[in-house]
């Protein structure tokens, strides 16, 4: 049985967002940033950081080569609030246009067919 997650930003807080983090976190930790710094930068606990480096959160949503990459540029931009605001909502941007928004919500949500509620324009 499928969640009642209707609304496009459900998924987007309750998914995306966790995985477009926990893949910053993953690349902080590859230019050698401490867990505790990557925690100050991404604003969440330090242990949340812990459980994205193990993959025990945030381990639903797989992004393709293109956005992955793009996250790992996005962090070296990161230096401030503002800063990591900017590059979260760029990749977001880019998770609704190459449709991983909608491919997480058709697996979440019970969805009619063809649906394209996330694309309509007012």
């Amino acid at each position: 049985m499928k969640l009642q997650i209707i609304q496009p930003q459900e998924v987007e807080v309750f998914y995306i967002l966790p995985a477009i983090r926990s893949g910053m976190a993953a690349a902080m930790k590859k230019q050698g940033m401490s867990q505790k710094d990557i925690a100050g930068l991404l604003c969440v606990q330090e242990s949340t950081i812990s459980q994205y480096l193990s993959s025990k959160r945030a381990a639903e949503v797989k992004f393709n080569d293109h956005i992955n990459k793009e996250i790992a540029a996005a962090v070296k931009r990161i230096k401030t609030k503002s800063d990591l605001v900017r590059e979260t909502q760029n990749i977001l941007a880019m998770a609704k246009s190459e449709k991983i928004l909608c491919r997480v919500h058709e697996s979440v949500a019970d969805l009619p067919a063809g649906c394209d509620v996330c694309f309509l324009r007012a």
